[in-house]
């Protein structure tokens, strides 16, 4: 694949050629050229677009697909497409399939199955074997076939002994595990934020204490036992202090918090809409101003789409009946610059990379071409119609967003919108 990259806005602190204005040639997978005014030779797809800007590809940190087991929601393939046309040049995938991915076989699977793609998968496999919080699954074998790290998808880990020795355990390959933050004896059979609202409508309510008592919890246990932990969806004030102190101490941890969590507030539960049932909840004013505090100060360093999307038996039923999660994969760009700025943004969305494959490839020459492109400029209200994914549930309709994705430049292939 050749391509000219024309008048581009570069957002790459690690670029030479960061926050200026440049064309980039590629070929075969490299960055061959960056310079003013390069012309455009025979056999290169030219890309010219208003306002063009563009970085090291996104990477996101948490993504459900329905393969093996649940191909009416989401196949790999599909997904992988979705992922692509929403800015991402590589995805973590959730162990939540059927099988739970827990054995080195599983993760071998699903790397085939994502072969050839724009976008690279990166498995995280499960923590404890079918993601029961009894045993520990097999971390070295699955790392050796391929997984990127080890938790069990929205399953907290309930033996707390089970997370010391998985910590000490995966320190002998650099394993990073990662800790639901929910203590499910505090949440009980709750669905949505304790709180004025919850108190209103009548549903259950899972306090905020449940996360920050799971949190504090687990980075005691970290500062005990040492390794690499990261703790993903935070959704609450106190988890974003916890966070802060624990890496003031030195600790080897790391944090991600849900788009929707960051956007979105527990009002929208007003009319019983199943699209804002998603775990951790939708949370109040105070705890969205922290978070969005924490990702502005770098407390916070990744956001994630958390991207899980649900086939309509499992989300077109009574509140109290349907599955958590939602798709958000496809605004989470354009929801996330409302909040902050470009080079912020590009930031958050791009840590995940060298926290889960410790991989960075800066916009320069003769680095891999590894690209997303995108424009800061425009707002636009998300519509069914830019949906993507097989499944509906989602969760940003009717929202004003501000930016747009043209597309991703990404093992020798162009993908654009």
């Amino acid at each position: 694949m050749k391509a000219l990259i024309k008048n581009a806005i570069i957002v790459d602190s690690d670029s030479p050629h960061h926050s200026s204005t440049k064309d980039v040639r590629i070929k075969d997978g490299l960055i061959i050229e960056i310079g003013e005014h390069l012309e455009n030779t025979k056999g290169e797809t030219l890309i010219e677009r208003d306002n063009l800007h563009i970085s090291q590809g996104w990477f996101d940190s948490s993504v459900s697909m329905g393969q093996p087991g649940f191909e009416e929601r989401e196949t790999i393939d599909h997904g992988l497409q979705v992922a692509a046309l929403s800015g991402f040049t590589a995805v973590a995938l959730n162990p939540n399939t059927y099988p739970i991915i827990d054995t080195s076989s599983d993760v071998t699977f699903v790397k085939k199955m994502a072969e050839g793609h724009a976008t690279s998968l990166f498995p995280i496999g499960a923590l404890t074997r079918n993601s029961e919080s009894v045993d520990l699954a097999e971390l070295y074998d699955m790392q050796q076939s391929g997984a990127v790290a080890f938790g069990d998808y929205q399953q907290p880990i309930a033996n707390p002994n089970l997370l010391k020795i998985a910590l000490q355990y995966t320190q002998g390959f650099n394993g990073l595990v990662l800790s639901f933050p929910q203590e499910q004896k505090i949440a009980g059979k709750g669905m949505v934020n304790e709180g004025e609202i919850s108190t209103r409508v009548g549903l259950k309510g899972i306090p905020a204490i449940a996360e920050s008592l799971q949190v504090a919890r687990d980075l005691h246990i970290l500062e005990y036992a040492g390794g690499s932990l990261h703790i993903p969806t935070i959704s609450t004030k106190a988890s974003v202090e916890l966070i802060k102190q624990a890496k003031t101490k030195g600790l080897d941890v790391t944090c991600s918090v849900a788009i929707h969590n960051l956007y979105l507030l527990d009002t929208v539960i007003d009319d019983f809409d199943t699209r804002y049932k998603v775990l951790p909840p939708l949370r109040n004013q105070e705890h969205v101003d922290a978070l969005i505090e924490g990702v502005k100060d770098g407390t916070i360093d990744m956001v994630t789409s958390d991207h899980n999307p649900l086939d309509v038996e499992r989300k077109h039923v009574e509140f109290d009946n349907a599955m958590y999660g939602a798709i958000s994969q496809e605004a989470t760009f354009k929801a996330l610059l409302t909040i902050v700025s470009e080079k912020r943004a590009v930031t958050l969305l791009t840590a995940g990379r060298r926290r889960f494959i410790g991989q960075s490839n800066p916009i320069q020459e003769n680095s891999p071409a590894d690209i997303t492109l995108f424009t800061t400029k425009g707002t636009a209200t998300f519509t069914k119609e830019h949906i993507k994914s097989t499944s509906n549930n989602a969760i940003f309709l009717n929202q004003k967003m501000k930016g747009d994705v043209y597309g991703i430049i990404a093992n020798n292939q162009l993908v654009l919108n």
